[in-house]
C-alpha cells in the first residue's frame, strides 16, 4: 500500500463513520444536519443514488436525485462530512451502470429503477 492511501485510510478511520454498502441505484435516505440560528435539527433527504465519485476515500463524494413537487432535485453529499446524521439504505436497485445521469431526462414509468431482491451484503459469513 503506498503512502497516500494509507494516510487517507488512518483518516477515515479516525473519522468512525459508519457508512453503509450502497452503489448507484439505490435509494438512500440522507439525515443532514441542518443549523437555523442557533439550533440544529437533522433533515432527511430521500432520493435515488445516481452516482459515487472516489470510492470510499476520504474524498468521496454520492449524489442523491429525488423528485420534490414535480421538479428533479440533485444533491451531492461528501461521504464523510461532519454534517450527515445518518444514511440509510431504504431498496437496493438493480442497475448495469455506474453513473445513472440517463435519469435525468427520464419521466414516470421510464424513469423506475427494478429493484434487486437477492442482495447479500459483502463479506458477509454464510450459514447454513
Amino acid at each position: 500500500m503506498d503512502l497516500i492511501a494509507q494516510l487517507e485510510a488512518e483518516q477515515v478511520a479516525a473519522l468512525g463513520h459508519d457508512i453503509p454498502d450502497f452503489k448507484a441505484g439505490d435509494t438512500i435516505r440522507v439525515g443532514f444536519k441542518v443549523t437555523e440560528g442557533t439550533r440544529t435539527r437533522v433533515q432527511n433527504y430521500e432520493g435515488v443514488c445516481i452516482s459515487r465519485k472516489n470510492g470510499n476515500g476520504i474524498a468521496g463524494s454520492f449524489t442523491v436525485r429525488k423528485i420534490s413537487f414535480g421538479e428533479g432535485v440533485e444533491r451531492v453529499f461528501p461521504l464523510h462530512s461532519t454534517n450527515i446524521d445518518s444514511i440509510t439504505v431504504v431498496r437496493r436497485g438493480r442497475v448495469r451502470r455506474s453513473k445513472l445521469y440517463y435519469l435525468r431526462t427520464r419521466r414516470g414509468k421510464s424513469a423506475r429503477i427494478a429493484e434487486q431482491s437477492n442482495y447479500r451484503a459483502p463479506n458477509a459469513k454464510e450459514t447454513v
